[in-house]
């Protein structure tokens, strides 16, 4: 074994709504990616429905996706293969 570890999938929630799903070697990793601030910021400015997807007393956590959000996480990397990688909105985002 080369000690490489695979990609796994994580979400991040909003108040205990999925809302980011997006890869990770450790949890470890998902966990400082999640307490990002520039991640609060995006969420802050990103609506869906016409509200931010967070404020500055919503509570993120990170957990491992589910089978359907690393699903669409698969769909929507494949999908814009220049941009694996990249976090997948699990919800509709405005504009």
């Amino acid at each position: 074994m080369d000690g490489k570890l695979s990609l796994s999938v994580f979400t991040i929630e909003v108040d205990r709504n999925p809302v980011i799903a997006f890869s990770a070697r450790k949890y470890s990793d998902a966990e400082t990616i999640c307490a990002d601030q520039r991640v609060r910021d995006k969420l802050s400015s990103a609506r869906s429905g016409g509200r931010p997807l967070c404020d500055e007393l919503a509570t993120l956590r990170v957990r491992l996706s589910n089978s359907d959000e690393k699903k669409l996480y698969r769909e929507q990397t494949a999908a814009r293969s220049a941009d694996a990688g990249l976090p997948v909105y699990l919800i509709k985002i405005d504009g």
